[in-house]
């Protein structure tokens, strides 16, 4: 009987080590299977979001029958293959330049987003330090090559121009979140004052006007088409030909393909490609 008994027990124990070795093979399959198939959907988001910015790049050559769309920032939607698509087009002109504003401008900006008007002053001297040719630290602030070695960085001020606004998380004094406040009122393919037709607030403040008049002007303008209408409001002037585009797709559970992509459009009936790409990001984002 103790040999049976000692026996069964070791069964028992084969039973419930298969069992759970083909519950845990079963959960692992099922994870990879959930994986994949999110990678999947998110890889189709990309491909649709990428056609959403050469549909946002198609609409900002007007035609009579299809007048051009706005690139201030105003959100349109566009239906594509089940999806909707939300974009978001920007002249370029209508942000900071990081290579030509002055440092007033500058300074209103970092305010306009937040940093305190020490912090403002000191990281408008710092961005101007970094890109003059000089190891002369600015009046009232700044960073030169011997700030950053007593900071403790391995490098110093560039003393040149911005080759990309990424190239800001380098300057001494800046940090992520800022950063991140001033990404998408920036740029390096702009002119030295932002053309307030197509400037987002923080940007229209600082350069003194009152951003809460010109935003709900543009609101009345194109309050009698619906967001995302083939008439896109009235037709517009055209723009500088150089545009950062936004585009996100909604994906199950609230997750959304975002590509971002400053572009310049290359002139008509040129051979080759519609617009040449100067800066592309993918990625996901929450809703």
């Amino acid at each position: 009987m103790n040999s049976r008994g000692a026996a069964l027990v070791l069964v028992l124990w084969l039973v419930a080590l298969l069992t759970t070795t083909i519950a845990a093979f079963a959960l692992t399959a099922r994870v990879e299977h959930l994986q994949g198939r999110t990678m999947g959907d998110m890889a189709a988001g990309q491909e649709l979001a990428h056609a959403g910015v050469d549909y946002a790049l198609s609409r900002m050559r007007g035609t009579p029958g299809q007048p051009a769309w706005h690139a201030d920032g105003r959100p349109y939607r566009w239906q594509f293959a089940d999806h909707r698509i939300t974009l978001r087009i920007i002249d370029e002109t209508g942000k900071v330049d990081l290579n030509q504003a002055s440092p007033v401008l500058l300074q209103g900006l970092l305010r306009a987003v937040g940093a305190e008007q020490a912090r403002a002053q000191q990281l408008a001297g710092a961005i101007m330090d970094w890109r003059d040719n000089d190891d002369l630290k600015q009046p009232g602030g700044g960073a030169e090559s011997s700030d950053y070695a007593a900071a403790g960085y391995p490098y110093g001020a560039k003393n040149a121009r911005f080759d990309s606004i990424g190239e800001l998380q380098r300057v001494l004094g800046m940090d992520a979140a800022l950063y991140a406040q001033l990404a998408p009122h920036i740029t390096v393919f702009g002119a030295a004052q932002p053309n307030p037709r197509f400037a987002q607030g923080p940007v229209l403040t600082a350069m003194g006007l009152d951003a809460a008049v010109l935003l709900a002007q543009r609101e009345r303008e194109d309050a009698a088409a619906a967001i995302g209408d083939t008439a896109g409001g009235a037709m517009t002037a055209s723009g500088s030909g150089t545009y950062s585009v936004d585009s996100r797709v909604m994906l199950v559970g609230e997750r959304q393909a975002v590509t971002r992509a400053v572009v310049r459009l290359n002139p008509e009936g040129s051979a080759g490609a519609p617009y040449t790409v100067l800066r592309w990001e993918q990625g996901a984002a929450a809703k």
